[in-house]
């Protein structure tokens, strides 16, 4: 009780507005998160972590109003963002549906059509707990490899979660990464950890997208999280985004090249068989197998 008197009392000096009720909200590992009732009857959301890292929350408030200003997917409002915490819209969620499906697959090629200035973004940022660095590169390939594969590879071995003979395949796909690839495209505006925990299919009838880790890159990464974790109707949402924005030939063979960065995040993060689902999904690419 006296953690969710103080977590009101934080957000109560942050918005300026009295808070009538506090009810904790379950999921996520990283951050307590907190569901308020306000006194001018709106339902806000305070995400809190002690010794949050250095921009922390600053980073997921622009990734949040920068995919915002693409018109496309829908994000919460950032009412307030500290050091300590972050404060949100409340989106009620609701049960997903084919027809909110097929809306969030036009608005996810909405918002990677926004377009980035680069590949990268002008910060360094977080995929959950892990440091996610960002300094643009001028081709997505180069990005990939240097900001999104190899740093993880190297504390994946540090860890233990991947053996040297083990990185030295995923290595082998950085090698060939202009090969497999596929034809280039200017960067996107994408989401950066678009698994299912990060989509709130909301009581309003809009699917909603949270937690970003948003930057410039290349938008079969987005679906390559999508489909490697799963989510309600994803066929729908695949269907309806390519009907919107067609993708190059062969993207479903490449998508176990984008599933390599949050298999290893994760390698990095949980241990467990990630680290060997990366290798098989990097023994697939080599072997020139596109079933």
């Amino acid at each position: 009780m006296a953690r969710m008197a103080g977590t009101a009392a934080r957000a109560e000096t942050l918005l300026g507005i009295g808070v009538v009720s506090t009810t904790p909200v379950a999921g996520g590992d990283i951050c307590t998160a907190t569901r308020l009732r306000l006194t001018d009857g709106r339902g806000a959301i305070i995400k809190t972590r002690p010794q949050a890292p250095d921009g922390f929350f600053q980073r997921e408030a622009e990734g949040l109003h920068w995919l915002g200003e693409a018109g496309g997917a829908k994000v919460p409002t950032v009412l307030a963002v500290a050091d300590d915490c972050l404060v949100l819209d409340w989106i009620e969620p609701s049960k997903p549906t084919p027809e909110m499906a097929e809306r969030f697959g036009r608005d996810l090629a909405a918002t990677h059509r926004a377009g980035a200035p680069s590949f990268g973004a002008p910060l360094d940022g977080y995929i959950g707990r892990a440091p996610l660095p960002n300094r643009p590169l001028p081709t997505w390939p180069e990005f990939f490899a240097s900001r999104r594969v190899m740093p993880y590879v190297r504390a994946a071995v540090d860890r233990g979660s991947l053996t040297p003979d083990e990185a030295s395949t995923i290595e082998a796909v950085m090698r060939r990464i202009h090969d497999l690839a596929g034809p280039a495209e200017p960067p996107a505006r994408i989401h950066g950890d678009l698994w299912s925990g990060n989509i709130v299919w909301g009581a309003d009838g809009d699917v909603w997208i949270i937690d970003p880790a948003a930057h410039g890159g290349h938008r079969e990464t987005d679906l390559a999280m999508l489909s490697l974790f799963g989510a309600p109707h994803l066929q729908r949402i695949l269907e309806s985004y390519e009907e919107a924005a067609p993708l190059a030939e062969g993207w479903r063979d490449r998508l176990p090249l984008h599933q390599l960065h949050p298999l290893l995040v994760h390698a990095v993060l949980f241990g467990g068989t990630y680290g060997a689902r990366a290798t098989a999904a990097a023994k697939h690419l080599l072997s020139g197998h596109t079933s």
